[in-house]
């Protein structure tokens, strides 16, 4: 049986002990099966065992080995598509419940690291920044916007503010969100799995799911057992591969790259971010960075469609953060590393049920941190019988992208050309 080791990354080289799990080699009888130990899973998994579901969770890999223990650890609010543009295409019923929901997985990522005691470097505060006056006036729409959902903890930041939290001479201004922030996503993720184990469910690693047998009691098989089953949740996202046909066809795996530097030390560190906040531009194709615990900075961004890995990550990502930092010219970089995120033409997440007992979620375009964390309090609430809010991410409209697979990688990255030039120009 072929084991799967996590990346060489930042996050896996820190992360905190945790236990092999075993790997699958019964046949087993559960209440829901989850496929996937990543945010998704592992959060649908907990608030399943919190209301008494008895659960067992597939990891193809390691606990974290995806998105959730590869992402630049930002918690950031709301969806890949914000809630004007969600209200525009689906009305303001169903974008009233959305936006409702589009500030809460933050607050259950706090809840659960108080809850678990789970340590993960939090820290509060999160920064997007404007490199020209239209972005600036989208990030004044956006916190009336948010406001209107009953969002408050924002500040708009001028240029001179801006200065204050971070040393980059490219800003005009920027919006601060004191319910954002970052965390080390592997430890986030190996803690609530602890948290999974600590309420009785169980874990298996090296065990991918291989097919659904599709039923009034479905069953997952692995290479080496199978797991029978009332409900099945997958939410492999993009480490789905064609298990699930339906949900391939609509959703593209996409690859982001992360580095991170070596330790800068105190006093360079508190130079570049003085009050410790995240920071994401405003560009279509953003870069995103911040400090860690013992004061590297991770900075990332850029796209790769198709989710191929790039044969020199640090040779893309370097010079972005450069122009940003040009005074870290002599730093030497880490590690560096690419992990996949899922992509759907709408930018927002595909949720929903095949036949009567298969869940799922995925395609959080980018924004996933926060996301995934509610969709699993939002999964585990249909599988009580409460589906309003499943229904309302349900019911949002979903299209293949054009040309089918083929064509679809294409296609999407002509569409980031055509943004890169918007950024570039300002346009």
């Amino acid at each position: 049986m072929a084991n799967t080791p996590y990346p060489e990354s930042y996050y896996a080289a820190s992360a905190n002990p945790a236990p092999p799990r075993p790997v699958l080699q019964d046949d087993v009888e559960t209440d829901v099966c989850v496929i996937g130990a990543g945010y998704t899973g592992l959060s649908s998994a907990l608030f399943l065992l919190e209301s008494g579901f008895r659960v067992t969770v597939l990891e193809a890999a390691r606990v974290g080995f995806g998105a959730s223990g590869r992402n630049g650890g930002q918690i950031v609010n709301s969806y890949s598509r914000d809630i004007d543009v969600i209200e525009r295409s689906v009305g303001p019923r169903q974008a009233q419940m959305l936006g409702q929901m589009a500030f809460e997985g933050g607050r259950i990522i706090r809840e659960r690291v108080s809850t678990y005691n789970i340590q993960c470097d939090l820290k509060d505060g999160g920064v997007f920044a404007a490199l020209t006056a239209k972005q600036m006036g989208h990030l004044e729409s956006q916190k009336r916007l948010w406001e209107r959902f009953g969002h408050s903890q924002l500040e708009l930041l001028d240029q001179h503010r801006i200065r204050e939290v971070v040393a980059c001479d490219q800003y005009v201004g920027g919006m601060l969100d004191m319910s954002g922030g970052h965390i080390h996503p592997l430890n986030l993720a190996l803690g609530e799995a602890a948290a999974v184990e600590s309420l009785g469910g169980t874990i298996y690693e090296q065990s991918p799911a291989v097919r659904i047998e599709r039923g009034a009691n479905p069953v997952v098989h692995t290479p080496q057992g199978k797991v029978r089953a009332k409900f099945i949740i997958v939410a492999g996202n993009a480490y789905l591969g064609n298990l699930v046909p339906e949900l391939a066809a609509k959703s593209m795996p996409c690859g982001t790259q992360v580095i991170a530097t070596q330790p800068l030390g105190d006093e360079l560190a508190n130079t570049l971010l003085p009050q410790d906040y995240c920071v994401e531009d405003c560009n279509y194709l953003l870069d995103y960075y911040r400090l860690t615990a013992d004061k590297r900075l991770i900075f990332g961004g850029g796209v790769v469609y198709g989710a191929r890995d790039p044969a020199n990550i640090e040779a893309i990502i370097r010079p972005k953060m450069l122009k940003a930092f040009p005074q870290l010219k002599d730093v030497k970089i880490d590690y560096a590393w690419t992990g996949n995120f899922l992509l759907t033409l709408s930018r927002l997440p595909q949720v929903g049920r095949l036949g009567d007992n298969i869940y799922y979620s995925q395609g959080c375009s980018g924004h996933g941190v926060t996301y995934t964390h509610l969709a699993g309090k939002v999964l585990a609430e249909a599988l009580r019988g409460q589906a309003e809010r499943f229904d309302a991410f349900a019911d949002l409209p979903h299209y293949p992208f054009p040309g089918g697979q083929l064509l679809r990688t294409p296609f999407a990255a002509m569409g980031a050309w055509y943004y890169g030039l918007r950024d570039k120009y300002g346009l």
